[in-house]
């Protein structure tokens, strides 16, 4: 299995169940990342310096990150697109960081995808999981990963699936409302339309991650100055200060590929 994520922590927060889950069961999980998250906006006041306005050494810390947040997860094969530092974090859309020299948005949409199709032939999963047509929430370079793992994933012949990390909404729902209960949440609750979600009619596989949501939060935990984490686990927040809650399963839409099978395991029905 090979997971194409733009920055480092999206391996976690989109897909680290899944991962944790594959992983323990022996399958070979390959995570690439395509920039070092040098934009992320930063939790910690300690490290407000490394910041991309101040030092710009946030990229560097976040390899570290990224380093202990896999091994959390089980991932020993992690590589970086074009290699570490190759392509840089774009930054939200509409922002000064979009039109920087080494964005990633500004990169060659051919060599991106070429470069990934080499990792993909090299590597030869049988599933390739990324990002929707809009990134989960409009993220430029969830955007990217988007359409370069969608080209390369196409040419090469040893991909039977490709699937796109979603999030459900009732889920979510479900677990904004357990959040509310919760006496003395250090963040605000969502609201309603806030969260990026799916309607869960277009979900095609559910995957069960009950029993990996220690190991997905480990993975969280590593990821510091972008996520903060409840003591029991239970939600999460970024550097907006607003309430996520953890769910026991992670979503996929299956976007090329047999669906026989596919339900509950992307490689469900695969030999």
């Amino acid at each position: 299995m090979l997971l194409v994520h733009a920055h480092p922590d999206d391996e976690s927060l989109w897909t680290g169940g899944t991962i944790a889950r594959y992983a323990a069961s022996g399958v070979h999980v390959t995570v690439v990342t395509c920039t070092l998250g040098e934009e992320g906006e930063i939790i910690p006041p300690a490290l407000r310096e490394l910041a991309a306005d101040a030092a710009d050494q946030l990229g560097g810390y976040r390899v570290a990150e990224l380093r202990s947040a896999c091994a959390a997860l089980g991932v020993t094969d992690h590589r970086f697109l074009g290699g570490i530092g190759r392509w840089r974090d774009s930054g939200m859309a509409g922002v000064a960081a979009n039109d920087h020299p080494r964005a990633f948005i500004r990169g060659s949409v051919d060599e991106q995808a070429e470069e990934l199709a080499a990792i993909i032939a090299s590597v030869k999963p049988q599933v390739v999981v990324t990002y929707d047509e809009n990134g989960g929430y409009g993220h430029p370079d969830h955007i990217r990963a988007h359409d370069i793992t969608v080209a390369a994933a196409g040419a090469v012949d040893d991909v039977e699936r490709v699937f796109y990390a979603v999030t459900s909404r009732d889920a979510t729902a479900a677990g904004v409302a357990a959040l509310a209960d919760l006496p003395d949440l250090p963040w605000r609750l969502p609201l309603d339309g806030e969260l990026p979600v799916v309607e869960d009619s277009a979900i095609t596989t559910v995957v069960d991650v009950s029993d990996h949501l220690v190991a997905k939060m480990r993975a969280l935990r590593a990821h510091s100055t972008q996520v903060s984490v409840l003591p029991d686990g239970s939600a999460y927040a970024l550097s907006n200060g607003i309430a996520q809650p953890v769910v026991q399963a992670e979503y996929y839409v299956l976007a090329r590929g047999s669906a026989e099978g596919a339900e509950e395991d992307l490689f469900g029905g695969l030999d």
